[in-house]
């Protein structure tokens, strides 16, 4: 694999920040928040990223599970009905055993871990419902820890835009320092010039 750097723009007076290679950097910080970063070196950025875009997941996971019922239930795949999950595989391999769960009980086999991320159990009779008695054992705390996840997993995407082009540079910013030029050029025009001194003046 190629192996290359990109220089990211920076504030005025900032020194230009290097990315070392990208592509490679994005993938990894899809794979687990901060990886990215920390392959680049920015090693705080990296441990700030993992410890609240995790803490954020860890959490939901906490809030949509139970001993009971299993932990983690609040992510899962249900294949293209599941919308909730297109958001949660944002935050890379944290959500990869819900794939893997799935797949064990599509092929008829029991899911492992306790129902650790399992899929909920269909029933002909809706109060049955795995999912529906998830919903009434766990209360609000189901749709709150989907939530979480949710939000964690869309803001990893944004951890991995920042891995692969650096960080946001504002516009307001560019526009203030050429206004600041601009106004500099007038004042500049605007001073009057001396005016040439008279023999036997004063200087």
């Amino acid at each position: 694999m190629a192996k290359y750097e990109q220089t990211a723009e920076q504030p005025a007076g900032q020194q230009p920040l290097v990315l070392k290679d990208p592509p490679w950097a994005a993938f990894l910080a899809w794979l687990l928040p901060g990886l990215g970063h920390w392959y680049q070196g920015r090693k705080p950025k990296a441990a700030l990223f993992f410890i609240c875009i995790m803490g954020l997941f860890v959490y939901g996971l906490y809030l949509g599970g139970s001993s009971k019922l299993g932990w983690g239930r609040v992510v899962y795949y249900g294949g293209r009905d599941r919308l909730p999950f297109i958001c949660q595989i944002g935050i890379g391999a944290p959500a990869f055993p819900a794939l893997f769960q799935a797949m064990v009980v599509s092929s008829g086999g029991q899911p492992w871990c306790g129902g650790f991320m399992a899929p909920p159990k269909p029933d002909p009779i809706p109060s049955l419902h795995e999912l529906a008695i998830l919903n009434k054992e766990l209360h609000g705390y189901w749709e709150l820890g989907t939530v979480y996840t949710m939000v964690a997993g869309l803001l990893n995407i944004l951890a991995v835009f920042d891995a692969a082009y650096g960080p946001v540079v504002g516009e307001d910013g560019k526009k203030d320092e050429e206004e600041d030029e601009e106004e500099d050029k007038e004042d500049a025009k605007e001073e009057p010039s001396p005016e040439p001194q008279q023999d036997g003046e004063p200087a």
